[in-house]
């Protein structure tokens, strides 16, 4: 298999920017900790126990998909550095080779497709 590294590494870097914006727009959203938001959401005249839960929930809701893109992007750091050092394409578990359908949804991917189904299962 012959991969167009640098295609996907100039894919890998605007998934990165994506991601580092969506981080950064949830940041921003909810500046303080969710203590402070529920504080806030209390300390209105028309507080009711309602509003603190849909507050806890969405803000939960957003630090999961903080969470997410956090790993996302740790996984496309990786991915640009298997590039540099040549082993991008290489499943890390068996080093045989990343099927390109696979390369082409997740560009991100370390592992083969039956080494993360295996590692899915546990």
């Amino acid at each position: 298999m012959s991969i167009d590294a640098e295609r996907f590494r100039t894919e890998l870097l605007q998934e990165r920017e994506r991601v580092q914006a969506a981080i950064a727009n949830l940041r921003e959203s909810h500046p303080g900790t969710l203590d402070d938001e529920v504080k806030e959401v209390r300390a209105g005249s028309d507080s009711h126990v309602g509003d603190t839960a849909t507050a806890r929930l969405g803000r939960e809701i957003d630090y999961t998909l903080e969470e997410n893109s956090e790993q996302v992007l740790a996984e496309i750091n990786a991915a640009l550095k298997r590039i540099e050092d040549g082993t991008y394409g290489l499943c890390a578990v068996c080093d045989k080779e990343i099927a390109p359908e696979r390369l082409e949804a997740y560009p991100w991917a370390s592992l083969c497709i039956d080494d993360a189904r295996k590692a899915e299962r546990g």
